[in-house]
């Protein structure tokens, strides 16, 4: 990694959690609003009020936030470079071993010359202050941008005092990949360097000194990987600009909202899980680095309660992980009391929920049901080359399917998914419209019949969307390490043409992101450190978008008791497939005393699996419902409590072995 990742790799032993009287100070700047530069933001004042409200519950003692104060009254100032320096010095000032001081950063990156030669790739990585303009040839730089080079200097003085320095960074500095879709889908936070108006001939100083990287306790979490984009999406109405977040803002403060004890290093996976989306893949990666990875999130999060009804609204919405048709028990006090009434959320925002009729005297609410599922919402398909007749063709020809499917509904604003049709063969991207985000074969193609292509890609994505719902959103995704883990080993095979041989090859640990081959046995060891037993369905997501059933097998017991492990094996079948991705989701449901077992096989593609036996689960019976595209009704008629359900979803990188 170049720029500031590169600056900050350090190594530093003996962390301790933060001690009782330790003091947390945040600096929190969101740059919307470019005073030069024509490339404005919408997410970055909503994303810093959003980890204002995160921080403050788990028990920040200083919060300063620099921002347009016409946009986000509560902001000191407007977060201009010297604004932002300034504070950066004020951030640390008597702090001392065992505080902790928090940067995060919301707007746009980019790239410019490297001056002094301290980088290996040649280029500075920038962040862009509202007063950032373009490259001056008087002094070589972009001006008032900020350059990752100036920032180590201050973080090390903090370092050097004992003070723990966590940086989270919702901006990018590269943009690799083709990108069809347009901005009322989402909007990347970078800048090109062109955009800047950087000469041709200004070329990065070479032969330096490398930057000496940090040393002392700290994280840093990134959006996503260094040549990847970070995006902003709307939750709603693309032209309102309250709607907009970005999108690894939103997962990691749910996270951080929902999870009590956890490290920066938990807090990122689960920020990365909830940013996998949905059939069309993820469309980022979240990085990060530093030995406070390792360390404890200060405070804790907020217990779980009823949610407050002010002016007729439920108090949360969106991002807590409320959809509309939810029903809720409505109450008068905080806590006790019997409910009042039932409503049901008629339109959820992304912190606001309307809600019908209510009893007199309600002032609070539970959910007792999420609500459904929303369709795909698909962009609308595009080829790549509009100037090639079979692309523009067969885009057309999926645009025409998916006006007829009951899962699928072709928009202009919020999107889930898009169609891009490159090379002759249909690709489903994600919401930012990037082919192949994390290489070649990451987005799913879809071949064949395109109308069983979408339902197949609307199956997926209201799998996921019904899981995350039953979940409770980013709470319920699981924290490395706790309740139910799950470790994975590879062998590696021996193909034998489309079919595989006997292989004596040694099974050894496996880690995400690792390539497996064609024959290759992927084996999961299921632990459950959870004092209640576990209910654990196993499916595998091909990369044509099937869904199928792992485990448990027919008439065999799916319940793993506390200090009990499980393995379960499958075999890669992808002879002479290519690159591509595939994912295993592993649902834990909590398994109530005497209660019969939660199996959730039924939610694999086989449609016959689908029926519901006598005596079903409540979560059994709801899952079934809402994961299918054909579901309608959001009166889904179970009785009885919904568990919350963990999920652990682990990508497999397909290609060709060395």
């Amino acid at each position: 990694m170049g720029g500031l990742r590169h600056m900050i790799l350090g190594l530093c032993a003996g962390l301790a959690p933060l001690s009782a009287g330790a003091e947390v100070r945040a600096l929190l700047v969101g740059v919307s609003d470019y005073l030069v530069l024509d490339a404005d933001l919408r997410g970055p004042a909503n994303d810093v009020r959003l980890m204002a409200r995160t921080l403050a519950a788990r028990g920040a003692d200083r919060i300063t936030v620099l921002a347009d104060p016409t946009r986000v009254p509560e902001a000191e100032e407007a977060p201009t470079r010297a604004a932002i320096l300034a504070a950066l010095s004020a951030l640390g000032e008597g702090l001392g071993p065992g505080d902790t001081a928090i940067f995060y950063f919301s707007g746009h990156g980019s790239q410019a010359p490297d001056l002094n030669g301290d980088e290996a790739g040649g280029y500075d990585e920038i962040f862009l202050p509202a007063d950032a303009a373009g490259w001056s040839g008087s002094t070589g730089t972009v001006e008032n941008a900020l350059v990752d080079d100036e920032l180590g200097p201050i973080f090390q003085q903090m370092l050097d005092r004992g003070v723990q320095v966590v940086g989270l960074i919702d901006a990018c500095h590269s943009a690799t990949g083709f990108r069809a879709l347009g901005d009322a889908a989402g909007v990347a936070r970078y800048v090109p360097p062109t955009l800047l108006g950087l000469p041709a001939e200004a070329a990065p100083v070479a032969g330096g000194q490398a930057a000496p990287p940090l040393t002392g306790d700290f994280a840093f979490l990134y959006s996503s990987q260094s040549d990847e984009r970070s995006f902003e999406f709307p939750l709603g109405d693309p032209e309102d600009p309250s709607t907009w977040y970005g999108d690894f803002t939103r997962s990691l403060a749910a996270v951080l909202a929902g999870v009590p004890d956890l490290t920066w290093g938990q807090a990122l996976e689960a920020a990365r899980d909830a940013m996998r989306g949905g059939s069309g893949g993820a469309v980022q990666a979240p990085d990060g680095e530093g030995p406070g990875l390792a360390s404890p999130v200060f405070g804790g999060a907020a217990a779980e309660g009823r949610l407050r009804i002010e002016g007729g609204k439920v108090q949360a919405g969106l991002l807590d992980g409320l959809a509309e048709g939810a029903v809720v028990a409505v109450y008068a006090g905080a806590a006790g009391g019997e409910p009042l009434g039932r409503a049901t959320l008629a339109s959820v925002g992304p912190t606001t929920s309307e809600v019908g009729a209510l009893p007199e005297g309600a002032r609070f609410a539970e959910v007792v049901q999420p609500g459904a599922p929303r369709p795909l919402r698909l962009a609308p398909p595009v080829a790549a080359d509009p100037s090639d007749p079979e692309s523009v063709a067969l885009a057309r020809r999926f645009a025409e399917a998916a006006a007829t499917l009951d899962g699928v509904a072709v928009a202009g604003g919020p999107v889930d998914a898009g169609v891009v049709v490159t090379g002759g063969v249909a690709v489903l991207t994600g919401p930012g419209g990037v082919v192949d985000p994390q290489g070649p074969g990451s987005s799913p193609r879809l071949t064949g019949d395109p109308a069983a292509a979408l339902d197949r890609a609307a199956r997926v994505h209201r799998l996921y969307a019904a899981l995350a719902l039953a979940a409770g959103g980013a709470r319920g995704f699981t924290i490395p390490g706790v309740g139910l883990t799950a470790t994975a080993t590879r062998i590696a095979g021996s193909p034998a043409g489309p079919d595989c041989g006997p292989t004596d090859a040694p099974e050894t640990p496996w880690r995400e992101g690792e390539i497996v081959g064609h024959c290759d046995q992927i084996w999961l060891t299921l632990s459950n450190t959870a004092i209640e037993a576990q209910d654990v369905t196993v499916l595998y997501i091909g990369r044509d978008l099937s869904i199928s059933p792992i485990w448990p097998p027919s008439g065999l017991s799916n319940r793993v008791a506390f200090g009990e492990s499980q393995e379960i094996g499958m075999e890669i079948r992808a002879p002479g497939g290519g690159p591509g991705t595939e994912e295993i989701v592993v649902i834990a449901v909590p398994a109530g005393a005497n209660a019969p077992r939660t199996v959730l096989t039924g939610l694999a593609d086989a449609a016959p699996t689908r029926a519901l036996g006598e005596g079903a689960q409540a979560l059994e019976t709801w899952l079934l419902s809402a994961a299918d595209p054909e579901t309608v009704t959001r009166n889904f008629g179970f009785t009885g409590a919904l568990p919350q359900p963990k999920i652990t979803r682990i990508g497999l990188s397909l290609g060709t072995q060395d």
